[in-house]
């Protein structure tokens, strides 16, 4: 894996020799100890992505096992090769419930063996993949982050400077607070993807490149709805374009003859219903916005947490500075769809620093922890099937078949909580608050 240096292209001017320890030395070949605020940052990420183990023997976040840990350059954790597992987050991935080409089930089998611990699985417009990875993940020990990216559009008073931008939403184990809200968007966009689709064909269609719907609808396959990489593999299995940067290049990028948008939110609003719902929002690859100034502005206004500045090949210094002027999270992921070639990072590629890891964490996991507790207490008031269903909307309930919803639910408070919560969150007062309403409602169903 590649050590994360600021992009630059400049030249040393020295032998070939002093080229080749500049390059190394760009990569991330140096190795030294941990700093006491790696240190203590790297105990905090690991003890949140092995919450489950905290208390077992394996447990790698003790201090004694940080000793063998160092950083490179870039504040990228290494191991120092005693048996010590590299805790790898993978924040930007598709499957086949969007443009993606892998199930969810194989997207986290192939993360599991890039090395990946926590994955965010963050499929256009939708959460239906999330219950499969879910499940799969359980089988690798991998945490799942309920995630979506969802297409909006920044329009300004000036026609002339929109442009379709995309919202990174990271959930908690529970996911979203009024998830119906959330869906009702999700759902409002997917029907626009789908109008969106035609009409690229339509267009597609007058350019005489006569692409049939059918053939772009089976590519999607069923309940998903098409993208632009959708009707690019049709176009690439019509013979029309000879790959699918041929036809983005040619036809489908932004503004291109054959474009067609759909109906996205306005960006500002999806940003400010992620926040609602309990969720951290975070822009998506902003090098491919024309004018990513005045969106960073305006969507860091509207609640903003973070941005993507890292990725396999590097941070990107202007947009690193972008974050700090707008005290953003400076965040990364693969963006991975499976599509395979040298055109795209793999899964996990994207080595995320010590610090920046535990700043993603210290800003989330407030928010998570106050989103269970709201669906939770929901859940106390009122121990129905509905109000169950919204505790575990991301796990199979089927081992609970025929149980009580009140039963169920306490197994699944536990499990929720245990995966997600340290002790201390766990102990705290609302948390209590919410155990001592289920024991009343189960002397009350006694009765």
């Amino acid at each position: 894996m590649v050590g994360l240096g600021d992009n630059n292209n400049n030249n040393s001017g020295g032998k070939p020799k002093d080229n080749k320890k500049n390059k190394k030395k760009k990569r991330g070949g140096s190795k030294r100890k941990m700093t006491a605020e790696q240190t203590s940052a790297f105990k905090s990420v690991t003890e949140w992505v092995y919450l489950d183990r905290h208390n077992s023997s394996s447990s790698s976040s003790s201090t004694a096992a940080l000793s063998s840990w160092v950083v490179d350059d870039f504040g990228v954790q290494k191991s120092l090769g005693r048996g010590m597992e590299k805790v790898v987050f993978e924040l930007h991935s598709h499957s086949k419930h969007s443009d993606g080409f892998l199930s969810p089930t194989k997207l986290v089998e192939r993360a599991h063996g890039r090395g990946v611990k926590v994955l965010a699985l963050t499929d256009h417009d939708t959460m239906s993949g999330i219950t499969e990875a879910v499940e799969t993940a359980r089988r690798f020990g991998i945490k799942i982050i309920p995630g979506v990216e969802i297409s909006t559009i920044f329009s300004p008073r000036n026609p002339e400077m929109e442009e379709p931008v995309h919202i990174l939403a990271y959930y908690s184990s529970c996911g979203p607070m009024r998830y119906e809200e959330l869906e009702k968007l999700l759902a409002n966009i997917r029907e626009g993807r789908y109008l969106r689709a035609k009409d690229m064909v339509l267009k597609l269609n007058k350019l005489k490149l006569p692409l049939k719907w059918e053939h772009v609808a089976k590519i999607a396959g069923k309940g998903v709805a098409p993208g632009r990489l959708h009707v690019a593999r049709a176009m690439v299995e019509a013979g029309y374009v000879e790959n699918l940067k041929q036809a983005f290049a040619r036809y489908l990028y932004d503004g291109g003859p054959a474009y067609s948008t759909g109906s996205e939110p306005l960006a500002e609003e999806a940003v400010r219903l992620i926040c609602e719902t309990g969720g951290l929002a975070v822009l998506a690859h902003p090098w491919a916005l024309k004018n990513p100034i005045p969106i960073i502005r305006q969507l860091k206004d509207a609640g903003l947490h973070g941005m993507e500045v890292y990725r396999s090949d590097g941070r990107l210094a202007a947009f690193s500075d972008l974050a700090d002027t707008y005290g953003l999270l400076k965040l990364g992921g693969s963006d991975y769809h499976g599509k395979g070639g040298n055109g795209e990072s793999e899964l996990g590629s994207v080595n995320l620093p010590v610090l920046v890891l535990h700043e993603f964490l210290k800003v989330a996991r407030p928010i998570w922890c106050g989103a269970i507790k709201d669906i939770l207490e929901s859940y106390a008031k009122e121990p129905s099937d509905l109000n169950l269903a919204s505790i575990a909307r991301f796990s199979r309930m089927g081992s609970f078949k025929g149980s009580s919803p009140l039963s169920c639910g306490k197994d699944w408070i536990d499990q929720c909580l245990l995966s997600w919560l340290t002790t201390e969150e766990r102990q705290n007062a609302d948390f209590e608050a919410i155990r001592l309403k289920l024991s009343l409602a189960s002397v009350d169903l006694s009765i």
